[in-house]
């Protein structure tokens, strides 16, 4: 073409054309490339035919003629191509389609780049490259994304049941879900991530009412961990993070609150066999559980409280019945007792810090409970009679265990911790005052 020679439209664009069936060929697999002087050439075409006087300005013409050439191999080459294939082969087609939609409005938008420049910033246009996506989304996205959202769906669901998949392909395809909207997370969240939370909750609650039948509740506790483990290794693989909250508490409620009650309170496994049994790495994997939930440990703190209040009262009822049953036992059995009721408070304090991680619920229900027993009487004695005994006994050359220093001391301290829990305070502190006076003495 001449310098200064006026290139009419029709003559600009059959050049233009070429170009572009070209780089057809090139996406389509065509072992081609284009030089730097065809380069060039493409470039300065559509720059002289935009700098034209009017009425040769053909700005305007060229964007229309932009958005037809990309319309025009989407509906010849790359519909065809995602139609005749289904389920994953469809979801392949798709992700080569779309990388090479991306390449192709790189490419073109290079070529026209002088429209992107001036005549679009002077008319507030969509830019070039924002036309290219709108195309695809409006003439392939909208046709496919409910079947390619199918076949995602269906692809997790295998990973689900243990089967190999190609996550990597899942992930390119949920990234034109995220791409395709531009800037805003509508497409992804409203043509898959609202289908893939409903589809979830739907497996993992057909799957949670199998085994809250078949299996005992640590069992039970090990296959939800490891489901919400592998769903939230999915998002990090090739969900949308946005998704992670929103998946988790799906498979939260479905596996651990519908079943909440019916799991705590099983008979042989629950959470009161957990702690007759002592078993302490299944009360932790609860708690972890439970304490994500909004108010998931409530019904775990009130079974422990119970299970605790229970304990403690069966102390209580054998310190009594073996003093009714010997006329002279010398405090001996209330000095029991108290030992016993301190070993029950270390035993628990230690859940409380190793299982439940020191969370004030546990520390709440702990408090209660021995409130319940501690304030008891056995044998005519009040609680705050027998603790000043029991402290005057330790203090008396170590009782009749005969304990170092160090371990009265460490006695002592776990007895005002106790002290806490008796209402009668100002008792206790009647006794002491007595019993220190003969000590004295």
């Amino acid at each position: 073409m001449d310098r200064g020679k006026i290139v009419s439209l029709e003559e600009g664009w059959t050049y233009m054309s070429n170009g572009i069936t070209k780089l057809k060929r090139i996406l389509e697999g065509a072992v081609e490339q284009f030089n730097s002087e065809e380069y060039m050439m493409l470039y300065t075409t559509i720059y002289n035919m935009c700098t034209q006087k009017p009425p040769n300005d053909y700005s305007q013409q060229l964007y229309d003629k932009y958005k037809e050439a990309i319309e025009d191999y989407i509906r010849t080459t790359v519909l065809p191509a995602i139609r005749e294939k289904h389920d994953e082969f469809m979801l392949r087609e798709l992700v080569k389609r779309w990388a090479n939609h991306k390449l192709m409005v790189r490419w073109l938008s290079r070529f026209f780049h002088y429209l992107d420049r001036y005549f679009i910033a002077r008319r507030s246009l969509p830019a070039l490259f924002d036309v290219g996506l709108t195309c695809f989304r409006d003439l392939v996205f909208d046709e496919v994304h409910a079947k390619a959202k199918d076949a995602v769906l269906d692809v997790i669901n295998k990973e689900r049941e243990g089967e190999q998949i190609d996550r990597a392909l899942l992930k390119n395809v949920l990234d034109i879900f995220v791409e395709i909207g531009m800037q805003s997370m509508e497409k992804y969240e409203n043509d898959f991530e609202e289908h893939m939370l409903k589809d979830s909750a739907s497996y993992y609650s057909l799957k949670a009412s199998n085994w809250i039948l078949e299996d005992s509740c640590p069992d039970y506790l090990i296959k939800s961990e490891e489901c919400l483990r592998k769903e939230r290794e999915r998002v990090a693989n090739y969900l949308h993070s946005s998704s992670e909250p929103k998946l988790v508490e799906k498979v939260q409620h479905e596996l651990l609150v519908v079943y909440a009650t019916q799991l705590l309170e099983k008979e042989q496994s629950g959470c009161r066999a957990l702690l007759r049994d002592d078993k302490v790495d299944d009360l932790s994997r609860m708690y972890r559980l439970y304490h994500k939930i909004t108010k998931g440990l409530e019904p775990v703190a009130a079974i422990f409280k119970q299970h605790i209040t229970a304990e403690g009262t069966v102390l209580v009822q054998q310190a009594e019945d073996a003093a009714s049953s010997q006329v002279s036992t010398g405090g001996v059995q209330e000095q029991v007792l108290i030992r016993k009721i301190l070993e029950l408070h270390d035993k628990y304090m230690e859940y409380v810090k190793d299982c439940f991680q020191n969370h004030t619920l546990f520390h709440k229900a702990l408090k209660e409970a021995f409130e319940i027993f501690c304030n008891k009487t056995v044998a005519g004695s009040s609680s705050a009679e027998l603790l000043a005994t029991f402290c005057d006994n330790t203090l008396k050359k170590g009782g009749s265990e005969k304990l170092s220093d160090e371990a009265i001391e460490d006695t002592l301290e776990k007895v005002v911790k106790l002290l806490a829990y008796i209402s009668d305070k100002d008792l206790f502190a009647e006794f002491y005052r007595k019993k220190l006076a003969r000590r004295l003495l």
